[in-house]
């Protein structure tokens, strides 16, 4: 399921005047592309515990990637020592990107990285939650009466304080 994030500025546009150049900078600000939203990434729940990140980063090698878990905090950054174009070839149209980045995935408590790798220009970064024993909620049965009956019981005795006497 697609999420859409744009705004609809048409209602404004009819009962407006003197406010075009305005509304026309909002619209041209809707229609850039935002740092933020690259490079695309996927999170996928692939088990009861298990997820995964999907990350395109074509043109990108295992060596300029960079993962790092520092608490919960999940870092992918990517940077190109040398950019393409180095071999004397004058581009007339750039489309891939590559420049660098840097993403950040807060992760839940209890989830670690079990291993990251990169094929055909896709990044993916394999997470697993793993909540300790004492943590994770536990069945408790309850005893019926007749369960009860044979168990001794006894009586928690408290020190009480004197009754004061009335003179």
């Amino acid at each position: 399921m697609a999420m859409a994030t744009r705004l609809d500025f048409a209602p404004l546009f009819r009962s407006s005047i003197g406010f075009d150049r305005m509304l026309d900078a909002l619209e041209a600000a809707r229609r850039v592309e935002t740092l933020d939203n690259w490079p695309p990434y996927d999170i996928v729940k692939t088990g009861e515990d298990d997820y995964r990140i999907d990350m395109a980063v074509a043109g990108f090698a295992e060596d300029d990637l960079t993962l790092t878990q520092d608490k919960n905090m999940l870092i992918v950054s990517g940077h190109k020592e040398t950019p393409d174009g180095d071999d004397g070839a004058s581009y007339l149209y750039r489309g891939i990107a590559g420049r660098s980045f840097e993403r950040r995935f807060e992760l839940a408590d209890h989830v670690r990285v079990e291993e990251a790798t990169l094929s055909n220009g896709l990044l993916t970064v394999q997470l697993k939650r793993e909540v300790p024993e004492e943590l994770k909620p536990r069945r408790i049965e309850i005893a019926s009466p007749e369960a009860t009956e044979g168990l001794e019981t006894r009586q928690l005795e408290t020190a009480r304080e004197p009754e004061p006497v009335a003179a």
